[in-house]
């Protein structure tokens, strides 16, 4: 099977149209998991759509979602692997904003191949396959040509845990001092996709596999830089490790990045 047979564009639109579905009819419940996360029955019922459509399509292939096998130590042996996120944004979703996206990204041996992430509300699929470039609704999508530091345009998120973010202030503050400004638009899965055709030229954050997988091969396929801040522990695929991620148009990479590093070794 070629990699452009694995671009799952028509199960993520599917998935897409349940989103829009539900936000219609108002029809869901919700509730916090880990005390601190929001979730709905609609996350669950369209990671089940997914994980149902991928089994038909490619069947026995292992898969890592977010609310139905969060179970990375394993995923990470697997040789073909799934990894999804069925909601990106789910708060988002939940307060009727826009920023919401279907995430489908596929592994071989650890290495991100495929990518494809949809989101509904804003009409835009993006998808991507090793050495076939990156597209939007089928057109070839590039990061910016931006070179200046000044002039770049940063996304980045926050933690759920609250306490987790005071440390980040550091990092924020250090962009808006050195950068144009920071975008925070609440699903990373689109902000990589942001990145990728030009909207935003840098994103930082840590998330989990399921968040970022989709984008970073579509990010990396449209030709931008992608990277972590840190070394990737031993014993995880550097395209499943979601800790300390950059990923930037390539002329201000190595700028960002140290004005992030400086932050995070500064001083309170």
């Amino acid at each position: 099977m070629t990699l452009k047979q694995r671009l799952t564009t028509a199960i993520a639109e599917e998935a897409g149209q349940m989103i829009l579905n539900a936000r219609e009819d108002q029809a869901f419940s919700r509730h916090m998991k880990a005390g601190d996360e929001l979730v709905t029955d609609v996350d669950v019922a369209v990671d089940k759509l997914i994980g149902q459509r991928l089994e038909e399509a490619f069947p026995g292939e292992a898969r890592l979602s977010e609310e139905l096998s969060p179970q990375q130590a394993q995923a990470v042996k697997a040789p073909a692997l799934w990894v999804i996120d069925p909601i990106d944004g789910t708060v988002n979703f939940a307060q009727g904003q826009h920023h919401v996206a279907v995430s489908i990204g596929w592994l071989e041996e650890g290495v991100g191949k495929v990518g494809v992430v949809h989101a509904p509300f804003l009409g835009e699929t993006f998808a991507a396959a090793e050495g076939l470039g990156a597209s939007c609704n089928g057109k070839p999508i590039q990061p910016s040509g931006e070179t200046a530091l000044e002039r770049t345009l940063v996304g980045t998120g926050f933690p759920y845990q609250k306490n987790a973010r005071v440390a980040l202030l550091k990092r924020f503050g250090a962009v808006l001092t050195h950068c144009q400004d920071i975008r925070r638009n609440g699903s990373a899965a689109l902000d990589l996709c942001d990145v990728a055709c030009g909207r935003l030229d840098a994103y930082y954050e840590s998330v989990s596999p399921w968040d970022f997988v989709g984008g970073w091969v579509i990010a990396r396929e449209a030709g931008a830089t992608v990277d972590h801040l840190y070394p990737v522990p031993d014993g995880i695929p550097p395209d499943l490790c979601g800790e300390h991620l950059l990923v930037s148009t390539p002329a201000v990479h190595d700028g960002v990045a140290r004005v992030l590093k400086e932050a995070d070794q500064a001083e309170c």
